[in-house]
């Protein structure tokens, strides 16, 4: 069943059933439009139900699928996915451990570092399924009330100064007080605001996910060094997933017929586990292969009553795993910040100051680390790097 009929149940995947609100709303006054069905936009609208604002979510997506294989969620992103109320759900579709394992490139191990767990009762981290935690988080925004309209983007957004008035790509309009646009990487909504903004870079780096059958000892994220990088993360009890990345000159576009071929010639890391995986890799649908792009937004993250989170504004590569997880942080801090600000404009520029700094240390310091691997800058050792990044996102947000 696709992402979508699992969400919707019997009712289908006609966008009329997804536009059927379970609430009547909220009792804040301000209507907001969230522009993007992903984990940035769901969380978002969760987060704003949770405060009593009226949401509706739009997605360009009529089938509102998702590409992926599976993400490392870190003890910050568990800590606020149980403020989103949405934990248990969480860790039930995932695979909860609390260390990271360093290796040599030949297997040898060379570090383990603990994850100290910041919520009671619940593990320190999670991998997960892409398609699992889109699920977890549709089910939830549908839950609390959120109206989401698939199909459907934003061609116009016209601030008026005390609304915002919105066209969309099914010659309908609306009318809100304000907007977050959540819309990833290529965010149409930033192209808007800021046309003069810079565009996704390509670092040189690309990544390849498969997954394999987990063996019982790998209980946590085991990263092994060298080139390429490779990574292993459990998703459930008999499941993981390996990343590879790897090198590639002028962004080369690899035909799908290709990409089970193409991803074993990578896998060159002399590990004794790494190349018994390696003639497992046979399924060329079930390889995501997707180039490592960056963003960093110095300047403003709103413009008056419209603003940008997660990857519209922040895009990180995945060498610290914390990209959905800024996401969904920014998700709690602009529900909070407009929750108590008097104007829009007030609560988003407080929003910026509160996540620039975290949001700035992780894209830079991924971005470090990917260059190192490329020869492009210093070797950033991973285990100190690994470290030292969960003590600064350990810290409240």
């Amino acid at each position: 069943m696709s992402i979508l009929g699992k969400i919707f149940g019997s009712r289908g995947k006609s966008t009329q059933a997804a536009d059927e609100p379970t609430s009547s709303g909220g009792s804040n006054a301000w209507s907001i439009l969230v522009i993007g069905g992903g984990i940035g936009g769901l969380t978002a609208g969760i987060a704003l139900r949770r405060k009593g604002f009226d949401v509706e979510i739009i997605e360009r997506d009529p089938e509102w699928s998702v590409y992926g294989v599976g993400i490392i969620q870190q003890n910050n992103v568990v800590r606020a996915v149980a403020e989103l109320g949405v934990i248990d759900d969480y860790v039930d579709a995932g695979f909860g451990f609390d260390h990271v394992k360093i290796f040599l490139p030949n297997g040898t191990e060379v570090a383990h570092i603990p994850t100290p767990a910041l919520t009671e009762r619940y593990p320190a981290c999670v991998g997960i399924g892409r398609p699992a935690l889109q699920c977890v988080l549709g089910d939830r925004a549908k839950a609390s009330g959120a109206k989401i309209r698939l199909g459907r983007t934003a061609e116009t957004i016209n601030d008026t100064g005390d609304r915002v008035d919105v066209t969309f790509s099914d010659g309908t309009r609306g009318s809100y007080d304000l907007v977050i646009g959540a819309d990833g990487l290529y965010s149409q909504t930033r192209d808007m605001l800021f046309p003069d903004a810079p565009k996704p870079e390509f670092t040189g780096q690309s990544v390849w996910r498969y997954n394999f059958k987990r063996p019982d000892d790998v209980q946590g994220l085991w990263v092994y060094n060298g080139t390429p990088g490779v990574g292993l993360v459990p998703m459930t009890d008999d499941l993981m997933y390996m990343y590879v990345t790897t090198a590639e000159p002028g962004n080369p576009r690899i035909p799908t017929e290709n990409l089970a071929s193409e991803m074993r010639k990578r896998m060159t890391t002399p590990s004794p586990m790494i190349q018994a995986l390696v003639e497992k890799v046979t399924d060329n649908d079930g390889v995501v292969y997707r180039p490592l792009e960056w963003l960093m937004l110095e300047g403003p993250w709103h413009k008056g009553r419209v603003a940008l989170l997660g990857d519209a504004v922040h895009a990180t590569t995945p060498h610290l795993g914390q990209g959905a997880g800024l996401a969904i942080e920014d998700s709690l801090v602009i529900a909070d910040e407009l929750s108590k600000a008097a104007t829009p404009e007030e609560a988003f520029q407080k929003y910026r100051d509160r996540r620039f700094e975290r949001c700035d240390y992780i894209v830079k310091n991924s971005l470090a680390i990917c260059k190192g691997q490329l020869g492009e800058g210093p070797l950033i050792d991973n285990s100190k790097a690994s470290a030292e990044a969960i003590g600064v996102v350990s810290q409240p947000i």
